[in-house]
């Protein structure tokens, strides 16, 4: 694993939690309503400064309607709770409630009309992650997302 950081303020526990995700990474997946379509891109994951938060950018090479996107992700660290801001190249801008458990990010949205929800796993040796993406338009049926499989550049 990479060492630590450097930030300019000191961390509480909500932001230390950051750690195991912060790099960069390539990309490769599948998206749930793009059948046949091996999907590459890359994402970037790195600390804000003064470093409490986390930026998280995001892009799909193919043209098949995946929108780039930033997200910020920042923690209470009284309470534990975290929420992820997120912003994409169609102007979209939605609010999700996420959690940090070990060396598993959550993040979901309960709107009705258009939930989502996704899970992003740190592989043991650091080197890799798993993100698994859920979608459900109708209130009870959740559909595959995105599932991308992310390997750390330069290791």
């Amino acid at each position: 694993m990479a060492e630590r950081r450097s930030t300019a303020f000191p961390l509480d526990p909500s932001s230390e939690a950051f750690e195991p995700f912060i790099g960069e990474w390539d990309t490769t997946g599948v998206h749930g309503m793009i059948p046949d379509t091996v999907l590459h891109g890359q994402a970037s994951i790195d600390r804000m400064q003064p470093g409490g938060f986390l930026r998280i950018r995001s892009s799909i090479r193919e043209d098949v309607g995946i929108p780039a996107g930033v997200a910020i992700l920042g923690g209470d660290g009284d309470s534990g709770r975290y929420v992820l801001l997120h912003h994409d190249d169609r102007g979209v801008t939605r609010i999700y409630d996420a959690a940090i458990e070990g060396r598993v990010l959550r993040w979901w949205r309960d709107a009705p009309d258009f939930a989502q929800r996704y899970r992003l796993t740190v592989a043991a040796d650091g080197l890799s992650m798993a993100g698994k993406g859920e979608l459900c338009q109708d209130g009870s049926t959740w559909h595959q997302d995105l599932d991308l499989t992310y390997t750390r550049v330069g290791t």
